[in-house]
C-alpha cells in the first residue's frame, strides 16, 4: 500500500457514526468517502470529520436528496459501511410521531424499547447457520446513559424511556392503528428504526436512537391526521436543537467502554457473509 493510500485509508476511519434523518445532512464538513459493501452502496457517500477530538462518520439515512423512502433504504449497506470505517458507536437521530397526548411536537425522547411492525425488509446479515443475537435491550446502555447525562448537564428536556413502534410506511397510520399501538404500550411511532438497530447489534456496534417528536399521530389528543408538510416543518424548526445535542453527546461518548453491545456475537459461530 502506498503512503498516499495509507493516508487516505486513515482519513476514512471513524470512532462514532451518526445516521442522520431529514434536515441534518449538513451536520459535518469533512471528507466524503464512497464505500462499497457486499450489500451494495450505502444511501450516500459517508462524510468523515473531526469533532471534539473524535473521528465522526455521518451518513444521510435517506440520501442527501431524500431519494430513499423508509422501505427502500439500503440498511444493510449503511451499517456495514460504517463498520468498515471502524465505527463502534452509532447515534441515530430520527423523526417520530407521538402516540401519547403529552408527547407533543418538539419533544425529545430517548427510547429504550422497540416493536417491529415492518414487513419485507432485509433485517439480518446471517442467512446461513444459527446466529441468534440477544435483542431484549435493543438500544445501547452506554449511549443512553451518555445522552441522559449530557441532556441533564445542558438543561435539555428529554423523555427517558419509551417504546418505538416501527411501521413499514411510507404511508402514515390510520387512527385505529395509532390507538392500537398505544394500547400495546407504544409511545412513539417511526418508519426507519428497524432494521437499523438489529443490524447494528449483529455487527456488535452500539446503537442509540434519539427521537424528535414532530407530530401527534392520527387520532391522538384529537389530532385528525398527519401530513408530510407538518413533519418536515417541525423537524426543520428543531434542527438546531437536535444538532447541538448530538454534538455534545459525540464529545461525551466514552470510546473505550466495555459495552455489552460489543459482546453480542460472543460464543456464536459466525458463518461467511453470503448476501441475499
Amino acid at each position: 500500500m502506498t503512503s498516499e493510500a495509507r493516508a487516505t485509508r486513515a482519513s476514512a476511519q471513524a470512532d462514532i457514526g451518526v445516521i442522520g434523518g431529514s434536515g441534518l445532512y449538513s451536520l459535518l464538513n469533512g471528507t466524503e468517502h464512497v464505500i462499497e459493501t457486499p450489500y451494495g452502496q450505502p444511501s450516500d457517500p459517508i462524510t468523515v470529520a473531526e469533532i471534539s477530538g473524535r473521528r465522526v462518520a455521518f451518513l444521510p439515512r435517506h440520501g442527501k436528496d431524500h431519494r430513499y423512502p423508509p422501505h427502500r433504504i439500503p440498511y444493510r449497506a449503511n451499517l456495514w459501511a460504517l463498520r468498515e470505517l471502524g465505527v463502534r458507536q452509532i447515534l441515530a437521530p430520527c423523526a417520530v410521531g407521538g402516540l401519547l397526548p403529552d408527547l407533543g411536537p418538539g419533544t425529545f425522547v430517548l427510547p429504550d424499547q422497540l416493536v417491529d411492525r415492518t414487513s419485507g425488509r432485509q433485517q439480518t446479515y446471517y442467512n446461513n447457520g444459527a446466529v441468534h443475537v440477544s435483542f431484549a435491550e435493543p438500544y445501547c446502555p452506554t449511549g443512553r446513559a451518555t445522552v441522559r447525562s449530557v441532556a441533564q448537564a445542558s438543561g435539555v428536556e428529554i423523555v427517558d424511556g419509551g417504546t418505538m413502534v416501527v411501521i413499514e410506511g411510507p404511508r402514515f397510520s390510520t387512527k385505529a392503528e395509532s390507538r392500537w399501538y398505544a394500547s400495546l404500550g407504544g409511545t412513539i411511532v417511526n418508519m426507519t428504526g428497524h432494521p437499523e438497530a438489529v443490524l447494528a447489534r449483529e455487527l456488535a456496534i452500539c446503537y442509540t436512537a434519539i427521537a424528535l417528536v414532530t407530530d401527534h399521530d392520527a387520532g391522538v389528543a384529537g389530532h385528525q391526521s398527519v401530513t408530510q408538510e407538518e413533519v418536515f416543518r417541525v423537524f426543520r424548526e428543531n434542527t438546531t436543537r437536535l444538532r447541538s445535542l448530538l454534538l455534545d453527546v459525540v464529545a461525551a461518548l466514552p470510546l473505550d467502554a466495555d459495552c455489552p453491545c460489543h459482546h453480542a456475537l460472543d460464543g456464536i459461530d459466525i458463518p461467511p457473509v453470503q448476501p441475499v
